[in-house]
């Protein structure tokens, strides 16, 4: 070990890089997290964040273990207990019910979660303000990266977690698939006529789906996903021209919407590194799958890798086995694979199905919608999908 600076470094300090560190951490690995932009700043409890994900609860499992999660219970989320899924009438929608005493899910804003994991993710080491210029892998010689500062640090093990544009994957020649949607998702808080209730809504428009968040100070969340066109056409609004249109948008199933934040967007695509493991290196996250938010699973399916390559690596090395070697690398990439691409499949068919398959087929899915809800072992199947 005298080689090496660390066992693992991880390049990427967003909310998969650092749920790893504090994962593989808590397994017993000496890390070393390196983070270009500075440290996430400590949650002061001002204004809601734009960014919240909406956690499984095997996410908040992971997190509880990990001790973050006491930390985002006390200071802010909000758990929704329903979740409602509609096309064409919010009366024939698709609804799933937590069993009693649990919920969903929870809605955790993007700052706290990062802030959370920071302070209280565990024991290793955190470079933030570092960026990595250069970067080397293989089995036998470990990993190697060197930073703009001209600092070279080892490890057995580089875990790449630094987004979908991933420079480092990129480097080590890692290549990916996928494609561009022609769609922005545009993001704001509401508030509306009627309380939210907790319950987690989306519509499936031909344009593509939106949806609304329940969040902790009764305001909603909205995630209105829609071809670049319309996206470019609602930014022009102003404040209440755009508030009608979502009130119309959303069939008013909140009643009217009476107050809006300023919007934000950005763009939707589909990608997926076919192979995540090289010799030495290993890509989690959005560096390694980026869905459709339809199903609100992106940050779930990153917080999942995290988790399985703790547990991996952990199990490797009680075996007596070499937790950095190929064939364990392989064996994660075995575990995750399914998941990943039973995400990116169905994120993708719906897509397609409501905005590519016409009128006829936005119809056939909406009555679908309809007669699932009324088809009590599937729509349990695919709650328990959903709660990961």
């Amino acid at each position: 070990m005298s080689d090496f600076d660390a066992d693992v470094l991880i390049a990427g300090g967003g909310t998969v890089g650092l749920a790893a560190a504090a994962a593989l951490s808590a397994a017993g690995f000496k890390v070393t997290l390196i983070e270009r932009a500075a440290a996430p700043p400590a949650f002061t409890g001002g204004e809601v964040d734009l960014r919240v994900y909406a956690l499984s609860p095997a996410s908040i499992r992971l997190l509880d273990a990990l001790g973050v999660w006491p930390l985002i219970a006390s200071a802010r989320h909000s758990p929704y207990h329903a979740m409602q899924v509609w096309h064409d009438d919010p009366a024939r929608a698709l609804r799933f019910d937590a069993a009693p005493d649990q919920s969903l899910g929870s809605i955790v804003e993007h700052g706290l979660l990062n802030a959370a994991l920071w302070a209280q993710g565990g024991d290793w080491q955190r470079l933030a303000g570092a960026e990595i210029s250069a970067v080397s892998a293989s089995e036998e010689e470990g990993a190697a990266v060197t930073l703009k500062q001209g600092r070279q640090l080892k490890a057995r093990l580089l875990v790449i977690a630094d987004g979908p544009d991933s420079p480092l994957r990129q480097q080590l020649g890692i290549d990916s698939i996928g494609w561009d949607y022609s769609q922005r998702a545009l993001v704001a808080h509401i508030s509306t006529q009627h309380p939210h209730g907790s319950i987690a809504r989306q519509r499936f428009l031909s344009t593509g789906p939106l949806a609304l968040l329940p969040l902790a100070d009764g305001r909603c969340s909205i995630v209105w996903s829609c071809n670049t066109a319309l996206a470019a056409e609602l930014l022009a609004l102003d404040a209440s021209a755009f508030q009608l249109r979502l009130g119309s948008a959303s069939q008013q199933v909140l009643g009217a919407v009476n107050g809006s934040t300023a919007l934000k967007s950005f763009p939707l695509r589909l990608n997926l590194v076919p192979q995540t493991v090289v010799a030495g290196a290993v890509v989690i996250g959005d560096a390694a799958h980026v869905v459709h938010p339809l199903a609100g699973q992106g940050v779930n399916l990153g917080l999942a890798d995290a988790e399985a390559l703790a547990s991996t690596l952990s199990e490797a090395r009680a075996a007596g086995r070499g937790w950095w070697r190929a064939r364990t690398l392989a064996a994660y990439a075995r575990a995750r694979r399914a998941e990943t691409v039973e995400m990116l499949a169905i994120t993708d068919a719906l897509h397609r199905g409501f905005t590519q398959g016409g009128a006829t087929m936005a119809r056939a899915l909406g009555l679908g919608l309809s007669a699932l809800d009324r088809a009590e072992p599937v729509k349990q199947w695919f709650a328990r999908r959903a709660q990961g």
